[in-house]
């Protein structure tokens, strides 16, 4: 038995919450993306893309993220005539399990496109493939054994089109290992950049644990916004054996729609807040709470209330647009920004139309306009 498929044995509650993360955003995207693909005509198509995807099941019976999908997609009727769905998995017994579990699905056969299962391993030529392709508005999703297979050109090859967003699973503890390991460099490279790599090779060494992590997390989030990608995501999973991060989830994007629904999904998944603002990490169950890497030594919500007036000094704007334009690559969801300007306003450091006066108490809707002096 290889690693992959002892893998499979059991499910973790990170492979759990994983999967559920995947499987909401699905939902939403395909909510978004099928209704503007229906408005161009009956025929349309949206797509789910893994390349990566298993077994479909854990040995003990947890459905993992192709299955999830799949479910979503039979029940719901809108989908059964767009959805255009394709597995890829290079261990040729499990891309028959994954068969058999698909062909499990209640209403899997309600689907006008059926599941195309290929047993291939991802490779250069299957990224110039991509690369020359058209696709369809499709969600990918990557989670490879380790990190082999996944690269930046693979992402940028697989989003580049329209409606197109990519979800992929990260292992931190063996990208940190492998970067200074001249035995993988050319992994590493695939994953950052040549040039990115090399700088981040030079740099790293001379870091601490934690300022380490966050620069090669800094780097791989340049890289992906370099191209096609516009809005980046991460999720941190902290390791069940220890206190260090073990794997991230990223979301790459090219729409600010997109970017909200899946930090409001990732937001809720989080173990804990600081100061009512998500973390954006997983701690297992019984562990004792790790300071997050995000909020070591901050307040978030008072540091949010400084920051408003100072960024947006001299502007109106309604609450919905305070939002698109200050909180990308912020923890802060919706609620934390609604929080702060009622603050503000009741301190007299904002004007609002209408006033709280005019409005029902506690209230502040996307579209109250506020002036900062």
């Amino acid at each position: 038995m290889n690693a992959t498929s002892e893998f499979f044995d059991e499910a973790t509650e990170q492979s759990r919450l994983k999967a559920e993360i995947v499987s909401k955003y699905f939902t939403g995207w395909a909510s978004v993306i099928g209704s503007s693909v229906r408005q161009r005509g009956p025929n349309g198509k949206i797509g789910y893309i893994d390349l990566f995807a298993g077994p479909g099941k854990y040995k003990d019976g947890t459905k993992s993220t192709p299955i999830l999908i799949l479910e979503k997609a039979s029940a719901n009727p809108d989908l059964r005539g767009m959805l255009v769905s394709t597995f890829c998995d290079k261990d040729t017994e499990q891309c028959e399990e994954l068969r058999q579990a698909i062909s499990s699905i209640p209403d899997i056969g309600s689907l006008k496109y059926q599941p195309k299962i290929y047993n291939m391993e991802i490779d250069p030529q299957t990224i110039r493939e991509f690369k020359g392709m058209n696709l369809i508005p499709s969600l990918v999703f990557l989670d490879p054994w380790g990190y082999k297979g996944l690269c930046l050109e693979l992402v940028n090859a697989l989003i580049k089109d329209w409606g197109c967003d990519c979800i992929f699973f990260l292992n931190y503890l063996r990208v940190n290992m492998a970067i200074e390991n001249e035995l993988f460099r050319p992994h590493v490279d695939a994953i950052f950049g040549k040039s990115r790599a090399d700088d981040l090779r030079k740099i790293l060494p001379r870091l601490p644990p934690l300022e380490r992590e966050q620069k090669l997390l800094e780097g791989l989030m340049c890289a992906l916004t370099e191209t096609h990608g516009k809005y980046v995501l991460k999720f941190r999973f902290i390791s069940p054996e220890k206190d260090r991060t073990s794997h991230y989830l990223f979301f790459v994007t090219k729409g600010f729609r997109g970017y909200v629904i899946m930090k409001e999904i990732m937001a809720k998944s989080s173990s804990s807040t600081v100061q009512d603002v998500p973390t954006f990490e997983y701690e297992p169950s019984g562990k004792a709470k790790q300071l997050s890497l995000a909020f070591l030594q901050t307040q978030p919500i008072d540091d949010l209330a400084t920051s408003l007036p100072r960024d947006l000094a001299g502007q109106t704007l309604t609450m919905q647009e305070i939002y698109e334009k200050h909180s990308v690559g912020t923890q802060y969801v919706k609620r934390n920004y609604r929080t702060v300007l009622m603050q503000l306003e009741k301190e007299g450091k904002i004007t609002t139309e209408p006033s709280s006066e005019a409005r029902r108490k506690n209230t502040f809707s996307e579209t109250v306009k506020v002036s900062f002096p």
